[in-house]
């Protein structure tokens, strides 16, 4: 059966559907029985240490992220500043953490299925992926470089902000250092 398109879960609706836990007599449980694993795996990748400018992808709209996306869009710029800039040149991380369950109601989707299966209507559905629930101008990722390095990193940001489902915004700001308060003083 094919996959659905992401643009039918997009908009987010109701209560989240969120992994508990449950006492019983086997110990904790999730209430949610075949939870699947997130995809993404590191949510900071890079080094920490003092940087010149920090730069921000806020959404601007409310939508579900898939956490296929959040993987692709964190690849998509690790990769992208690791062969320019260096591996241990940036700190880049990820803000959201997808705690939704979401879940899918299985139908054939092929020529014909419709004299095979009409469905159920608001069915309740199976897990099959997880999702975070993103609100208007909420943080999405950050990236923090050196001056030199600031126009690879706006690149980065270009290829990942192409791989969320709702519109972004890039802000750049400069760090302010601790030694120049020192120096004032």
């Amino acid at each position: 059966m094919p996959k659905r398109p992401w643009k039918s879960y997009r908009p987010v609706s109701g209560k989240p559907y969120i992994p508990k836990w449950k006492k019983t007599g086997k110990g904790r449980r999730y209430t949610i029985k075949h939870i699947p694993e997130s995809k993404i795996r590191m949510f900071t990748i890079g080094k920490e240490g003092d940087y010149d400018y920090i730069l921000t992808m806020f959404s601007l709209e409310t939508a579900q992220v898939n956490h296929l996306s959040l993987e692709a869009a964190r690849i998509a710029s690790n990769r992208y500043l690791r062969e320019k800039i260096g591996r241990d040149n940036y700190l880049m991380r990820i803000l959201p953490y997808p705690h939704h369950v979401v879940r899918e109601h299985k139908m054939m989707a092929f020529a014909g299925a419709d004299r095979l299966q009409d469905g159920m209507r608001r069915a309740f559905g199976k897990p099959f992926g997880r999702a975070a629930r993103i609100k208007k101008n909420q943080k999405l990722m950050i990236i923090k470089v050196h001056k030199n390095d600031l126009e690879n990193a706006k690149h980065a940001m270009k290829r990942a902000k192409m791989k969320f489902p709702m519109p972004c915004r890039i802000s750049i700001e400069k760090i302010k250092q601790k030694n120049e308060k020192s120096e004032t003083q």
